[in-house]
C-alpha cells in the first residue's frame, strides 16, 4: 500500500513518475538495459541530461548568462564548494543564520579559511523567526551573501530575497526549489539537493551566473570546480545517471501540473489547510512566527508531549509516515513538498482530529 510520506527528505515522489520508471527499469529506450547501465557519454543519455537541463531552465525561467550543473554530494557538498569557488583564503563572506542548515554552511565556510560575518542570527528566537528585510545588510567587499530560504528543521521560511546590492546572493534552495516561481536573476548562485522537490537523493543542481565562474582556488578539487563542470556539461566524471533521469521525469510532471505557478497554488492550499487546522486547535501548536511559516515543513507540538510516540505510531498505522520531528527539536513535522497531494494533508488533518478527540 502506498502511504503518505511526510519525510523531510528523501521525500515523497510523484506516483506516476515512479510508475514510468518501473516500466522502463529493465529496458530504457529499447536498449535492453536500464538507464543505470547505459554509457553516460552515449548519445541517448547525453540527450536525456540535456532535456532535463532544458526543462529546469524553462520551469525556473533561468535567464541567459547562467550555467546549470548537476553535481554529486547533495547540498552539503555545496557548503564547501561555494567558498572554494568564490573566495580566496582570508576573504570575507556574509551568512544569514536562521537554523541548523545555514549554521552548517557557516561552519564549512570557516573551514575553507574565510572570514564569516553573520549579518543576521535568529538563534535568540530558537530559530522560529527570520530577520526583517532591513536587518540584512551586506559587509562592504564581501564575496557573497549566503542564506537558506527555507530551514527544514525549524520550519521557517523567508518571504523575500535579501537585497545585497552588488554582493552576489547565494541561496541553498534545497527545500523550496520549484515550489513556486522565483526571479533567478536576483541570485549569483542557487544550489539545491534533489531529494525534496526534484527527485531522489545523491545529487544537487547548481545554477551559477557566468561571471562567477573561473574563480576557483588553485587547490579546488576538479570535481568541485564549477567552471570545469560547466565546460564538461556536468560530465567531468561519471554522473549520477539515475538521479538525472528521474530529475527529468519529475520536471516533466511539474510541467504537467502547471509549472512553478501550478506548484505554488498547490503548495499554498496544502499549507493553509494544515496551519488553519493547527491554529484552530487547542491540542496542537505551531511554534514558528506567523510571518516566517514554511510552506514546505510544518512543525507542530502536542499539548501533552508524552503522547508523541503514540501519535507517530498510530499515524504510521494509518498510512501517514515520517511525522516525528527532527531529533534536535522533537515534536512533529509534516513536510509538504511538491509531490504531496492535498489528499494527504486532508488525511493527516482527519487523523489529527480523531487523535485529539480520543486523547484531548
Amino acid at each position: 500500500m502506498r502511504v503518505y510520506n511526510f519525510s523531510a527528505g528523501p521525500s515523497m515522489m510523484p506516483e506516476e513518475v515512479l510508475a514510468e520508471a518501473r516500466e522502463e527499469l529493465l529496458d530504457w529506450q529499447g536498449s535492453g538495459m536500464s538507464v543505470m547501465e547505459v554509457s553516460h557519454r552515449g548519445k541517448p543519455f547525453v540527450a536525456c541530461a540535456a532535456e532535463a537541463e532544458d526543462r529546469l531552465r524553462r520551469l525556473m525561467g533561468v535567464p541567459a548568462g547562467y550555467r546549470v550543473i548537476f553535481v554529486q554530494g547533495g547540498a552539503f557538498g555545496q557548503f564547501g564548494a561555494v567558498p572554494l569557488n568564490l573566495t580566496q583564503p582570508g576573504d570575507t563572506v556574509d551568512i544569514v543564520v536562521t537554523g541548523q542548515w545555514s549554521a552548517k554552511a557557516r561552519a564549512e565556510a570557516e573551514r575553507a579559511g574565510v572570514r564569516v560575518d553573520v549579518v543576521a542570527d535568529q538563534s535568540a528566537s530558537g530559530y522560529t523567526t527570520v530577520p526583517e528585510p532591513g536587518d540584512v545588510s551586506p559587509t562592504p567587499g564581501a564575496r557573497y551573501l549566503h542564506y537558506t530560504p527555507n530551514e527544514t528543521i525549524g520550519g521557517v521560511e523567508f518571504g523575500y530575497v535579501p537585497d545585497a546590492g552588488d554582493v552576489p546572493v547565494v541561496a541553498d534552495a534545497s527545500s523550496t526549489v520549484l515550489s513556486r516561481p522565483i526571479d533567478v536573476s536576483r541570485f549569483g548562485l542557487i544550489y539545491a539537493g534533489t531529494q525534496k522537490n526534484l527527485g531522489p537523493s545523491g545529487m544537487a543542481v547548481v545554477i551559477v551566473r557566468d561571471d562567477l565562474l573561473g574563480r576557483a582556488r588553485p587547490g579546488c578539487p576538479a570535481i568541485l570546480d564549477y567552471a570545469r563542470m560547466a565546460q564538461a556539461d556536468s560530465m567531468l566524471n561519471t554522473p549520477n545517471t539515475w538521479a538525472i533521469y528521474l530529475l527529468g521525469k519529475v520536471l516533466g510532471w511539474i510541467e504537467r501540473q502547471g509549472g512553478a505557478e501550478g506548484m505554488a497554488e498547490r503548495n499554498r492550499q496544502k499549507a493553509e489547510a494544515l496551519y488553519g487546522f493547527i491554529d484552530g486547535s487547542g491540542f496542537y501548536r505551531n511554534p514558528v512566527a506567523a510571518n516566517a511559516r514554511s510552506w514546505m515543513n510544518v512543525p507542530f507540538l502536542l499539548a501533552d508531549p508524552t503522547l508523541d510516540a503514540r501519535f507517530v505510531a498510530e499515524a504510521a498505522q494509518a498510512g501517514l509516515t515520517n511525522l516525528a520531528g527532527h531529533r534536535s527539536v522533537g515534536g512533529m513535522r509534516a513536510s509538504l513538498y511538491n509531490a504531496m497531494p492535498i489528499e494527504g494533508v486532508r488525511a493527516l488533518i482527519d487523523f489529527m482530529t480523531e487523535f485529539e478527540r480520543i486523547n484531548g
